[in-house]
């Protein structure tokens, strides 16, 4: 649910139920938002900041201006997040404010409240070790508040500026800041932690790609058969997939055919293999991997026509 439209509820001819879908999709929101968040200030309080080891982001600036000047960290955090906040909000738009809003504020607070009552004690002195767990948990953090359009605020927002006001790709405008704000605090740190917190900031970017193609990424599937009619029967009727038939004529013999594509998940490709290869030993296969599939049987529920149906289309 995008976040705009909670301002938006209302009652139509769909009744209530309809609002109050919108209204439990908007909490299960705002909860991912802020336990998106919550991980992200733990990784930091558990295993950065013990360690004394660099990272990127408004978190980055607040542990460079801790260690320099002796501010705290959370309320360094909190005002650079409210200045980078308005700059978005100005240049982004309505939209992109609503959806940055909670974590703005949010992020410090938590963050501020962990610092003073989490008693966890030194987990780890082994700084890998902390930086490839703060990694995991950062990536994991980011991924999960991207995953449902949201954004963390911070400096997440300058790439989306420079996108927009220059055209520079997010992707690189995100790896810039983070490794702009960890070579700052190499006058606070030494050199070996700011070469492990480059490893942290390549490791949670990873991570967050990982988490955002979760249960998304699909196989693509094109077989090419003398016994196309038979393979397209059983792909449909025993696997229940969709298949497109593609127009294709031979290199070599010049022989027109049609090519059967699919699209199926890892753990229905064995299963579509066995079939294929059942009917015809002979069959020349080709899998792609697909990052993400929208449409009927995947991101839409299924459905069924009669044979009459069909005919009727067709017509």
């Amino acid at each position: 649910m995008d976040c705009i439209d909670i301002f938006g509820l209302y009652i139509n001819g769909r009744g209530i139920d309809n609002m109050w879908k919108k209204i439990s999709s908007f909490f299960m929101y705002i909860i991912i938002i802020m336990l998106g968040n919550s991980i992200s200030a733990l990784a930091v309080v558990a295993l950065i900041m013990p360690n004394d080891l660099p990272t990127g982001g408004g978190t980055g600036i607040g542990l460079f201006a801790n260690k320099m000047f002796g501010v705290n960290t959370s309320s360094v955090v909190l005002v650079f997040n409210i200045i980078v906040f308005i700059i978005g909000a100005v240049v982004l738009g309505k939209k992109f404010a609503l959806t940055t809003l909670l974590s703005t504020f949010f992020y410090p607070t938590i963050l501020g409240i962990f610092q003073e009552n989490l008693y966890l004690g030194v987990i780890t002195e082994d700084k890998l070790l902390a930086t490839i767990f703060a990694g995991l948990m950062m990536g994991v953090s980011l991924g999960i508040v991207f995953r449902i359009g949201a954004s963390t605020g911070g400096t997440d927002i300058p790439p989306l500026v420079l996108n927009k006001l220059f055209g520079l790709p997010v992707s690189v405008g995100m790896y810039g800041v983070d490794v702009v704000v960890i070579l700052l605090q190499a006058f606070s740190h030494e050199v070996e932690s700011i070469m492990y917190g480059i490893i942290m900031v390549f490791g949670y970017s990873m991570v967050i790609d990982k988490v955002l193609l979760v249960g998304t990424s699909r196989l693509q599937v094109k077989v090419i058969s003398k016994k196309q009619s038979e393979i397209t029967d059983v792909i449909m009727n025993q696997l229940d997939r969709g298949v497109t038939l593609l127009h294709s004529k031979s290199g070599y013999h010049g022989e027109e055919r049609d090519v059967i594509l699919s699209v199926v998940s890892k753990r229905e490709y064995h299963r579509f293999l066995k079939i294929v290869q059942d009917i015809d030993e002979s069959a020349f296969i080709v899998v792609n991997r697909v990052n993400e599939v929208k449409g009927r049987g995947f991101s839409l529920a299924k459905t069924y026509k009669s044979e009459e149906e069909l005919r009727e289309e067709l017509n």
